[in-house]
């Protein structure tokens, strides 16, 4: 499994995002330069993550950009979620959708949402402050 590049993006800018809390606004354009994304990318990702309630635009002088919550109050599975919408390994477990051929007979299908859910909580599990700390040390299996 493997997060879309708008997901990872998402991520990054927000990571950028959470730096500035607590001080002064801060820009699209400057999210771009700090993090080496395209202009037109970190708009649409600004776009997408306000929707979702967890970025906050004010326009004119002293406008910009700031975190809508605290960087601890938001997850790895908030800013995810914002980018692709619900995070789920299979789409056979989404309302009114029919077209596996193996629906019928599928042992593994009651199973999905369980798994799905354990997904979600794992990432539900890492707030956005522990993407903008110091590098951890690597986790071993």
């Amino acid at each position: 499994m493997r997060l879309s590049s708008m997901a990872d993006y998402a991520v990054v800018a927000m990571a950028a995002a959470a730096r500035h809390c607590g001080g002064k606004r801060v820009s699209a354009v400057q999210l771009a330069e700090e993090t080496g994304l395209p202009a037109p990318t970190v708009a649409k990702l600004v776009s997408r993550l306000t929707a979702a309630g967890l970025l906050r635009s004010a326009r004119g002088a002293g406008g910009g950009l700031k975190l809508a919550r605290p960087a601890a109050a938001i997850t790895l599975a908030d800013i995810i979620e914002a980018v692709e919408g619900p995070i789920a390994l299979s789409a056979c477990c989404e309302e009114g959708r029919h077209d596996c051929t193996l629906e019928a007979a599928c042992s593994v299908r009651p199973h999905w949402p369980l798994v799905n859910a354990t997904l979600r909580g794992a990432l539900a599990g890492v707030a956005l402050t522990q993407l903008t700390a110091p590098r951890m040390a690597e986790v071993q299996p």
